[in-house]
């Protein structure tokens, strides 16, 4: 099977491409090929969102992963987030749920929410 993509690690958005045997073409540099072969082998997404919030002033609170977590376990973060709720006062990077859904990364606030 062969891959084509537009890589979106730099401004120049190179068209690649990635054969059967794992070889990349298309790239003006070397991030693209690194790029293109996690994006072959194991996608990953930062995952941006909101949960409840037992707050008087908002209703939700907004919320980022750590770090990337694998695209195949995007479904099963977003159920583990439906059944949280959030308490104030939240602090920007404060860690809403540990090792969310077993991936081994967090789920952080990214505002300030104080009553």
């Amino acid at each position: 099977m062969v891959h084509e993509f537009t890589c979106i690690v730099c401004p120049v958005g190179c068209r690649l491409r990635v054969d059967k045997g794992g070889e990349v073409s298309g790239h003006k540099c070397k991030r693209g090929i690194v790029y293109a072969t996690e994006e072959t082998t194991h996608p990953t997404r930062m995952l941006t969102t909101t949960v409840k919030v037992n707050s008087r002033v908002a209703k939700r609170l907004s919320v980022r992963t750590s770090r990337p977590i694998p695209k195949a376990a995007m479904f099963d973060v977003m159920q583990a987030l439906a059944t949280v709720e959030a308490r104030v006062p939240v602090n920007i990077h404060d860690v809403i749920i540990h090792n969310v859904a077993g991936t081994d990364v967090d789920i952080i606030a990214t505002r300030r929410l104080a009553t």
